[in-house]
């Protein structure tokens, strides 16, 4: 498979998704530059982690943008696999790829720890190989975290089996005491309706190697293969 890596002034995690997608995984990756128009060919996109311009106005409002950003919104929209971690979570919602808003912590305070995901629907390319409320393990960074919409559309998210991942205890249950940023509902991630594109503020990429305490964010990166295989097979 393909994959094309965004980078903007102020990433930082790009190697990191790099690394594993090519060095763990075994995928054909290029870092797509934030001034360059979008090349095509890539099978799935991922936008990293990091702090894009400075997170001047706010997160993500300003990679919005850019040549490459325009190009993956028309990639996703003609049915493309893409992926926002943490920073590029904040790029999709400004880019109005996905619903809801990303705000300052509910602390107001930068939140760097590890934290369990509970998996609210496996029905999308992004979860098919994890369970219904199996637990994950990833770590969090981020200080603009707290995912916001109004209560009729989270109603609607849940309705239509959008809410991909919650923060969760150990026993799986949707607590405060889970939530590291406040988000409403303890949400972790949201894919769009055409389930196609999707967001989380955990980094699955910096929990694909045991070294790293663990390989719950494979089960992200391994379904999106997946999925793609299956694809190209048909």
């Amino acid at each position: 498979m393909r994959w094309g890596v965004a980078v903007f002034p102020g990433s930082c995690d790009d190697d990191d998704v790099v690394y594993c997608l090519r060095n763990v995984l075994g995928q054909n990756v290029r870092t797509l530059w934030h001034k360059d128009p979008f090349p095509g060919g890539c099978d799935g996109v991922v936008l990293p982690g990091g702090f894009s311009y400075g997170d001047y106005l706010r997160a993500g409002a300003v990679a919005q943008f850019t040549p490459v950003m325009q190009g993956i919104v028309e990639f996703a929209g003609s049915g493309g696999l893409v992926l926002g971690i943490c920073n590029g979570f904040q790029i999709l919602c400004e880019s109005g790829l996905l619903p809801g808003t990303l705000t300052r912590n509910a602390s107001l305070r930068f939140v760097c720890r590890r934290v369990l995901l509970r998996v609210e629907d496996n029905r999308s390319p992004f979860t098919r190989l994890a369970r219904p409320g199996e637990l994950l393990e990833m770590p969090v960074k981020h200080g603009e975290g707290r995912y916001y919409a109004d209560a009729a559309t989270v109603e609607e998210l849940d309705d239509n089996g959008q809410v991909l991942l919650r923060y969760a205890d150990t026993e799986g249950r949707v607590r405060d005491e889970a939530n590291p940023n406040g988000s409403v509902g303890g949400i972790a991630g949201v894919c769009n309706l055409e389930r196609n594109v999707f967001g989380l503020m955990p980094h699955p990429e910096d929990a694909a190697e045991a070294v790293l305490g663990g390989v719950s964010g494979l089960k992200i990166f391994s379904s999106m293969i997946a999925e793609l295989r299956r694809g190209s097979a048909a």
